[in-house]
């Protein structure tokens, strides 16, 4: 959703949603990761869908999925609790997608300074 409308309505829906995750969702499911990061929300502009971007960051990377099928398996549960919270007359479903752009920018990190070395 374009516009400054759009871009306000997106701002909400990630600060909302991670509250959710780190409030409701972490009491219900204890074994989430500690640090879970709604990155983006992509709303369409009827307001019938919304693309939600999370990045997880763990250690361990089967907790790390484990909690990303958590948060999947939990979208009514989250949808349920922002339509509590939000006043919109259409709470849009969500469709959760991990976000690994802070992977791959480590990656390219270690890439660069790999390269940096062998300068040396």
């Amino acid at each position: 959703m374009k516009g400054v409308r759009g871009e306000r309505l997106a701002g909400e829906f990630r600060k909302e949603i991670s509250s959710v995750i780190a409030g409701k969702l972490k009491a219900k499911f204890p074994e989430l990761s500690a640090i879970i990061s709604v990155t983006a929300a992509d709303i369409a502009p009827d307001l019938k869908s919304a693309k939600i971007y999370v990045s997880i960051y763990d250690t361990d990377k089967e907790r790390a999925q484990n909690s990303f099928d958590i948060i999947k398996q939990n979208a009514g549960f989250i949808r349920h609790e922002l339509a509590q919270v939000m006043r919109i007359r259409t709470m849009p479903e969500l469709r959760f997608i991990l976000d690994g752009s802070m992977e791959y920018g480590e990656r390219i990190d270690k890439i660069l300074s790999d390269i940096g070395t062998e300068d040396e």
